[in-house]
């Protein structure tokens, strides 16, 4: 555990450093009459992720974190089965992103977790899969005006009435 949180610290601190890099493309500071640069969200937000893990860092050197004073490994079988089963989740949410839109990947991600990782009621998993992308859909496009990966086109006909119902 010990080595397991510093690397983790570490390498959310070159994360960190990283996006704060990348974010200094665009203007980081404020920008009279209009607000907030657009690097300014990504750039405050990644220091205040440096700044943690830089707390996390020091902790550990004093070993007052709990982690920092534990000889367990990082991983038991346990994790490393609940690592795979969320991580392949992941992987397999992102590659349908493109074949059955965001919204689609979302729904069946969401159920896939709340009902066979977290052993839900069927009817809550089904409930929270079907309204959460229906209100993302609905924040995003009408709302935030922000058009999201809509998938391949037999997506199509879903898409059409939902946006029949905005506009």
């Amino acid at each position: 555990m010990r080595l397991g949180e510093i690397v983790t610290a570490a390498v959310l601190a070159a994360l960190s450093i990283y996006m704060m890099w990348k974010s200094t493309d665009l203007n980081i500071g404020y920008v009279a009459g209009k607000g907030p640069g657009g690097g300014a969200w990504p750039f405050w937000l990644s220091a205040i992720m440096l700044v943690c893990t830089i707390v996390i860092a020091f902790n550990w050197a004093r070993r007052t974190s709990p982690p920092s004073r534990s000889t367990e490994p990082v991983l038991d079988a346990d994790g490393r089965r609940m690592l795979l089963q969320v991580g392949g989740g992941i992987f397999v949410f992102v590659a349908l992103i493109n074949v059955i839109s965001i919204y689609g990947a979302m729904a069946l991600f969401l159920f896939y977790y709340l009902w066979f990782l977290g052993r839900h009621a069927l009817w809550l998993a089904l409930t929270i899969s079907i309204a959460t992308p229906i209100a993302f859909f609905f924040f995003f496009e009408a709302l935030m005006r922000i058009t999201l990966p809509k998938g391949m086109s037999f997506t199509d006909p879903v898409f059409n009435v939902l946006y029949d119902i905005i506009y």
